[in-house]
């Protein structure tokens, strides 16, 4: 009971791990259906306003997190309050946030702390 019982864990848990992974492929075809880059740049790593976030090789659990954020908005907990951001994010599926969230992460990162 107990080696099926932890199978059967196993398997859910490699399954979800999977799923949240998201697709590069499609992550950049919903970064450009979403025209991120129009803020963001065109390698995502120089945003046209210094305000904005390099998102290239930015982990991709964190860009997922503040996508979320962005739905929730700012009245709600842990939500985050931008009217550009917002408008956008709830626009996007909870598959198009994982696979936006993989390709960013897959691009190459200009995300280097200066000495």
């Amino acid at each position: 009971m107990k080696k099926t019982l932890l199978m059967a864990t196993l398997l859910s848990t490699l399954s979800f791990a999977v799923h949240a992974g998201g697709n590069i492929e499609a992550g950049k075809e919903a970064a450009k259906k979403f025209n991120c880059a129009s803020c963001h740049g065109d390698n995502y790593s120089k945003p046209i306003d210094p305000s904005y976030p390099k998102l290239a090789g930015q982990h991709a659990d964190y860009i997922a997190q503040a996508l979320h954020a962005y739905q929730r908005g700012g009245d709600a907990a842990n939500g985050r309050s931008n009217p550009t951001m917002a408008t956008q994010a709830k626009a996007l599926s909870n598959q198009d946030i994982q696979n936006i969230a993989a390709y960013l992460h897959s691009l190459p990162s200009e995300l280097v702390l200066k000495k």
